[in-house]
Formats: structure tokens, C-alpha cells, sequence
């Protein structure tokens, strides 16, 4: 099935905070959103909530197989992507599970005593998970005339900020999650000098310290704030600009 006139998006982690209000209000602004979630009960129920035509998607980054059967879906169902916003990820693993506060679990994070097998589990959702879904849906981004990759990262990732000592970053700044938002940048930067002189266009985003279950909810910003500058970038044209790193409402953060 070809959709000419809509455009095409994909969201991961879509089912809830963040990547759920992405998907909203990206689909009340015309597209065509493709809710990703591991959960396809979840996802379903999403989708539905959302209208507007979304559809639900079963996509685990974190599972070849997955990624491949959503990207055949995709090719089948639509023939191309026009937007792919990679908002899925994960900050830990235990503070939830052990009843940690931030700071509790920012104390047992430091890179001395941070469990190994925590960061591989994180890192292989938000960094290998990002590049393993760009290799499978880049031949449909490639079908697009006017693609776009929106990748969410956090102002937690940039070596810049976090290399003053007068940033209040800085002390959140450890090997598991905010080293794993660096190590997207990089990525994301990867990305940028493959695809500079195509018509995809890749940029960086920062939603800023929202109230989600990546921190216990113990962040400031409610998800419409937290999913704007996400959906402003998502919803550029092709002569939108391309190589950026931004936060709301269009301001640079420094890599």
C-alpha cells in the first residue's frame, strides 16, 4: 500500500511517556504514525488511544528479528519511511526494582563500582539498538523524498557540558546511561557524514529532564514539554536543516 500524500513515521518506544506523546501529536499534525512498542498488546492499545489512523508495531530494538519483521512490514504495508524517530531507551535497570531514589542510584553508578552487565543491558537498547533499526529501515528512507532521522539523545551525553565543573550536569554524568547518550551522539554523527550529500536528513535532539519511568519520574518537565522539540524537528520539510543538536525551542547543545 502506497501512501502519497501522508507522510510515514516511525516511532519506537511509543506505547508510553515521551515516545507516546510524540506519536500523539505527531499524528494529530496529518501523519501516518507507526507506534513502536515491544509490546504489541501494548502497542495496540497505544495506537488506539492515539486514532488518527495510527497502527501498531511490534519493534524490540534490541532483537534482530524484530527490527527485520518491522521493516518488512513497513516495505509492504507503505513502500517507504519518511521520518524515523529513534526515542526508544532505557536508563537502568535497578532503580525501580531496588526502590533507589536518583541519588541513591547516582551513588552506585559512579564508573569505580558501575555494574558492567547494567550498561551492557543499556547500551545495547539505546546505542546498539539506534544503529542496528538505521541499517534496516535505511533503504525505505531512501524511497523518501524528503526523509528524516530524529534521534533522541539528552543534554546528559555532551562530553562539552559535562566537562565543566561549574555544569550542573556534570554530577549526573555517569558510564551507564549518560555515557550511553554520548555514545548515540557519536553515532548519530556517523550518520550525518554518511548521508550529508543525500536528501535524508539527520538530526539530534534533547527533550530535557522530563517526568518519565527513565528517572523514577522524578524529572521536571512534563512529556508535552519534554516531546516538543521532538516533534518540531520531526515535522522540518526538506528545506529544514540537517547536523543538529537542539533542545526547545531550537537552542544548540553543545556536543
Amino acid at each position: 500500500m502506497q501512501i502519497k500524500n501522508q507522510r510515514i513515521v516511525l516511532v519506537t518506544g511509543a506505547n508510553q511517556g515521551i515516545g507516546y506523546q510524540v506519536a500523539k501529536e505527531l499524528a494529530e499534525s496529518g501523519m501516518t504514525v507507526l507506534v513502536g512498542s515491544r509490546d504489541m498488546k501494548r502497542g495496540e492499545v497505544a495506537a488506539k488511544e492515539i486514532g488518527h489512523g495510527s497502527v501498531a508495531i511490534q519493534l524490540d530494538v534490541t532483537d534482530r528479528i524484530s527490527i527485520a519483521d518491522a521493516a518488512t512490514y513497513i516495505q509492504k504495508q507503505f513502500g517507504r519511511l519518511d521520518v524515523l524517530v529513534n526515542n526508544a531507551g532505557i536508563s537502568n535497570t535497578r532503580m525501580q526494582k531496588l526502590g533507589l531514589s536518583m541519588h541513591e542510584y547516582m551513588e552506585s553508578s559512579r564508573a569505580s563500582i558501575t555494574s558492567i552487565d547494567e550498561m551492557r543491558v543499556v547500551w545495547d537498547t539505546n546505542v546498539f539498538g539506534v544503529l542496528a533499526l538505521y541499517q534496516a529501515v535505511l533503504p525505505l528512507l531512501r524511497e523518501s523524498e524528503d526523509a528524516r532521522i530524529v534521534n533522541v539523545s539528552s543534554t546528559l551525553g555532551s562530553l562539552t557540558a559535562n566537562a565543566d565543573p561549574n555544569s550542573s550536569y556534570s554530577s549526573f554524568y555517569n558510564p551507564i546511561y549518560a555515557a550511553s547518550k554520548t555514545a548515540l551522539n557519536g553515532i548519530t554523527l556517523s550518520m550525518m557524514l554518511e548521508l550529508k550529500d543525500t536528501k535524508i536528513k539527520v538530526n539530534l535532539v534533547s527533550p530535557g529532564f522530563t517526568k518519565t519511568a527513565l528517572n523514577n519520574f522524578e524529572g521536571y518537565e512534563s512529556l508535552e514539554d519534554g516531546a516538543r522539540e521532538v516533534v518540531r524537528v520531526a515535522l522540518l520539510g526538506a528545506d529544514g536543516p540537517t547536523g543538529t543538536f537542539t533542545t526547545w525551542d531550537n537552542v544548540s547543545v553543545p556536543w
